[in-house]
């Protein structure tokens, strides 16, 4: 019934299979409970999968064999936001709701496409709250916040420009002057050249989002150069496993996320958001990252709006999603007419002891923040 192209090769490979995972526990688990209601019918969820190989051209190839050939009617969406935006027109010129949930960049809510409906906040929001944070403690780094300086090095691919766009917008809110803003290509190998400019202008603030790759470069480099930075903040810490992989190089660092098991979510389907990650845990047997969570998602959401559709009928499934209201164990989620999810916030995680401790926004937070990062 659902159709799914996702990066099982490539470079999006860790991710893809995040995504997989997310999407597979979620069937598991709905048609554990007795599959979904439509009328008076009642359906087992299965999903179709084909490997997008991490590249825009096969996803679009296979986005519309499932449409196609295949006679899928609803898509979930690969990973990464490049990915999604390839697909994007097929799913609208056959008017094929998808349901997405790792495509985060503006540009795919500034087009006018209708048929789009994704769980997850939007990537220029993802480090929103590491400038709020700088913000607020900038007096322990002997300053005001109109007197901070920021560091950029960001990927040059869709999400991670939202990323530095939002960032921007950020800083400019709270009168920071950002120092370096660097544009890398993409796979992020080597930072050295940003961090050699980073040790000479001495900002307080350092943002980085270049996917998996990225953050492990950083992270390496960061010590191996022994920069210090009061505060380093980064995207894709926990799919990188910049704890696990890399241990007290991570330390204090500042970790952009969608989610994390500690939050208070909860529905009827998972239990806590702690109930899925133990779940996803004993299932797959690695710590839950955020991609797996709004992957899982996607599913409920879908499988909710089947219901409340009460058929098959594309349109009505369509307008189903977009009245969407309901909590889940990865959060609230409402749809605006673009297709976000406006209920959601983002939370900063901080690399303690080898954890993911939430530490902002405050009403989420299970730990107290550590600023300025100790020097190396």
């Amino acid at each position: 019934m659902l159709g799914a192209a996702v990066s099982l090769t490539g470079k999006y490979a860790q991710n893809g299979l995040n995504t997989k995972n997310g999407y597979d526990l979620a069937i598991k688990k709905i048609n554990d409970k007795g599959g979904v209601k439509i009328g008076d019918k009642t359906y087992s969820l299965a999903i179709r999968y084909y490997d997008d190989e991490s590249t825009p051209a096969r996803g679009t190839e296979l986005a519309e064999r499932l449409i196609k050939q295949d006679g899928i009617k609803f898509i979930l969406g690969p990973y990464s936001s490049g990915l999604t935006k390839a697909i994007l027109p097929i799913v609208e010129k056959h008017k094929v709701p998808m349901v997405e949930g790792n495509g985060a960049a503006r540009e795919l809510f500034t087009k006018g496409y209708r048929y789009i409906f994704a769980v997850l906040s939007t990537s220029d929001q993802y480090l929103t709250p590491a400038i709020d944070l700088a913000a607020e403690h900038a007096e322990k780094l002997g300053k005001t916040p109109d007197t901070l300086k920021v560091a950029l090095a960001m990927e040059n691919d869709p999400f991670a420009q939202d990323v530095r766009a939002g960032v921007l917008d950020d800083a400019k809110r709270h009168g920071m002057q950002v120092v370096i803003d660097d544009q890398l290509p993409p796979e992020l190998n080597d930072m050295s050249a940003t961090l050699t400019k980073v040790k000479a202008l001495k900002p307080d603030v350092l943002v980085v989002s270049g996917h998996e790759k990225g953050a492990l470069t950083a992270v390496s480099q960061i010590n191996a150069l022994k920069v210090n930075v009061p505060i380093v903040a980064m995207t894709h810490c926990d799919s990188g496993q910049v704890a696990e992989r890399l241990g007290e190089a991570a330390e204090y660092v500042f970790c952009a996320k969608q989610w994390h098991s500690s939050l208070s979510y909860k529905d009827d389907l998972f239990g806590t958001a702690a109930d899925f990650a133990k779940e996803f845990q004993n299932s797959y047997g690695y710590e839950t990252p955020y991609q797996a969570a709004q992957s899982a998602a996607a599913v409920e959401v879908f499988a909710d709006a089947l219901e409340r559709a009460g058929s098959l009928d594309l349109e009505n499934v369509r307008e189903a999603l977009a009245s969407t209201e309901m909590e889940t164990f990865y959060g609230p989620i409402k749809f605006d007419a673009a297709g976000r999810n406006i209920a959601k916030p983002m939370v900063l995680s901080q690399v303690l002891g080898g954890e993911y401790v939430v530490v902002s926004p405050a009403k989420w937070a299970t730990g107290q923040p550590v600023i300025p990062r100790p020097s190396l």
